[in-house]
């Protein structure tokens, strides 16, 4: 019976034209998908290499101007961008700090439309600039990115909500309910069978749609491949199960089609907006421009007593001290002492910060298991590395070379060195260090652990259902 219900319901699907209509769409929204994905990978990527060029070019600048003087000519430079002057170096010939795109980026967007890609700390300027995400366009930021996660998270579940909620309806409204039931087979196995048909091909298609994507765009991540296909099945194999529950507790084709479109919301919409909401109120981050304000007020302070700054910054680093007559106190002198101040002054206004999105991240990793659909996204963004995670990840590696930088100048400036060629070549380089991901992420557990506590509960209504008919009889 089972062999025969699955021939019948594939000639149904395929008459019906599901099959060929459900491979079109989905391989036109991937492909799409896909390509929009690799689109804006590349134009990251060729940022990253434009800015990186402008790097070569002034560093190539910079080395002739030294070997220039240190050859005895006078090239009649300013002060403020001759070379042999530590500082200078350090302000006008950064390093590049970028986060490539890894392999799986074209898989989802994230947060990569909100947060920039590179930076070059110079040695002037506010530490706390480092931290400062760069806002892309507001149209863009409020329709998002048409991407493979978003395909997969939104459309997907509507797509399985049209191929499958009116699967035991559809037979009572057209009667033939009662010759099904004549059937030595339980009418719930029965649309367990019809269900597990479309779900089989459900995951061929994703399966071709998906190597097919892969193809189009050379990603030769083989993890990631299994990553993406993993996660997307077993989000369909909740949905999937949830269809089944509404097919055989609610009734109609209509009440089924507007139970299942509102557990969507409630899913997809909902729970991930609420998710955000509280955790903004419970957790609130102090506002740019509060940081602004306190940075501004420091500074002036500041730069009032820098004499009585740089005194004191002296008689804490003895080892930059020198005599009274060759201790040098020009600009570079007093601001540097006074950005230590400044720093020190701001340690309490950032680590609230810090705190706070520490917590904020515990709140939605503890809520994140109640919806489906943020387990499903957290786990494919996380997977393509542009999650919120690897960006404050490249921000705290971004900060830790900024202050490798400027350490690297600050004992140069102290001690009165002349900057030379030789130097030019130790100049610290940055190299990103990618975040380790798994093939399987625990979160596509914590949806597979969702579509058992439905099939209990399911089971569960079955059987109190069962004994409530058993009482009346």
């Amino acid at each position: 019976m089972l062999v025969y219900n699955f021939k019948y319901e594939l000639k149904i699907l395929y008459r019906n034209r599901w099959v060929q209509l459900l491979t079109v769409l989905l391989l036109v929204l991937f492909v799409f998908a896909g390509y929009n994905g690799k689109q804006r990978v590349d134009k990251r990527m060729g940022d990253i290499q434009a800015a990186q060029t402008m790097v070569e070019l002034s560093d190539a600048k910079t080395l002739a101007n030294l070997k220039a003087i240190e050859n005895g000519e006078d090239l009649g430079l300013s002060n403020w961008i001759i070379p042999t002057y530590p500082m200078n170096v350090g302000n006008l010939s950064p390093r590049l700090v970028a986060m490539p795109a890894n392999e799986m980026a074209f898989m989802a967007t994230g947060q990569s439309d909100i947060y920039t890609h590179f930076v070059m700390p110079t040695v002037f300027g506010d530490d706390f600039a480092i931290n400062v995400s760069e806002m892309s366009s507001p149209i863009q930021l409020l329709f998002g990115s048409f991407d493979l996660v978003f395909v997969v998270v939104y459309l997907l579940p509507l797509i399985i909500i049209a191929f499958s909620y009116n699967i035991l309806s559809e037979e009572k409204e057209r009667g033939s309910l009662r010759l099904l039931a004549s059937q030595p087979i339980s009418i719930r196995l029965w649309v367990l069978q019809k269900i597990g048909v479309r779900l089989f091909w459900m995951l061929l298609i994703i399966f071709l749609v998906t190597a097919l994507v892969f193809l189009l765009n050379t990603i030769n991540s083989w993890d990631g491949f299994v990553t993406f296909l993993v996660s997307c099945s077993v989000y369909m194999f909740f949905w999937f199960t949830l269809a089944f529950a509404v097919n055989i507790t609610v009734g109609k084709s209509v009440q089924n089609a507007f139970a299942l479109l509102g557990f969507w919301i409630v899913f997809v919409l909902l729970i991930p907006s609420g998710v955000n909401q509280l955790s903004d109120n419970l957790y609130p981050i102090p506002p740019r421009s509060e940081l602004i304000n306190e940075v501004r007020e420091h500074k002036a302070e500041a730069t009032k007593m820098q004499d009585e700054i740089l005194d004191n910054f002296l008689r804490d680093h003895p080892e930059y001290a020198m005599s009274e007559g060759e201790q040098s106190r020009s600009f570079w002198h007093n601001y540097m002492a006074s950005q230590e101040v400044v720093k020190t002054q701001l340690e309490p206004l950032l680590f609230e910060y810090e705190k706070n999105l520490g917590l904020r991240h515990q709140w939605v990793d503890k809520l994140q298991w109640v919806s489906p659909a943020i387990l499903t996204q957290q786990a494919l963004v996380s997977r393509a590395g542009t999650s919120k995670i690897d960006y404050e990840n490249f921000w705290k590696q971004a900060s830790q070379f900024g202050e490798i930088w400027k350490g690297y100048f600050i004992p140069m400036l102290y001690t009165n060195q002349t900057f030379t060629s030789s130097h030019f070549q130790e100049l610290p380089e940055f190299k990103y260090d990618f975040k380790s991901h798994r093939i399987f992420d625990v979160r596509v557990f914590g949806v597979l652990l969702l579509t058992v506590l439905i099939m209990l509960l399911t089971a569960l209504k079955y059987k109190l259902s069962k004994k409530k008919n058993e009482i009346i009889l």
